[in-house]
């Protein structure tokens, strides 16, 4: 599994850390969606420097039966395809609220 970022969770839900690949460091931003008013509306949007990038959803794992979440971001940086990833646990981190952003390559 590799990490391309990670995370730390706020009280009010969001989550605040960075996005970091051989190209792109980038703080972001991943705030729940308040106006989420049909299923298909993602739990989360996420932003850097106040544009948004991507979204996220809440998904239960199959194996576990715990709740993640899983996230599609595209940028102009990225190119044509987008960026999937995961938040799951850090590598040997004892913090409960720092998460790791997964990459999960679409193909």
């Amino acid at each position: 599994m590799t990490a391309i970022g990670y995370v730390t969770k706020n009280d009010n839900g969001s989550y605040k850390g960075q996005l970091k690949t051989v190209s792109i460091r980038a703080d972001i931003d991943i705030i729940p969606n308040r106006d989420k008013t049909a299923e298909a509306h993602p739990d989360f949007r996420v932003f850097t420097q106040g544009v948004e990038i991507g979204a996220g959803w809440i998904r239960r794992g199959e194996n576990s039966r715990k709740d993640y979440v899983s996230l599609s971001l595209a940028a102009p940086e990225f190119g044509p395809r987008k960026l999937y990833a995961n938040l799951g646990r850090a590598a040997g981190q004892d913090d409960d609220s720092v998460f790791a952003l997964i990459w999960n390559p679409a193909d």
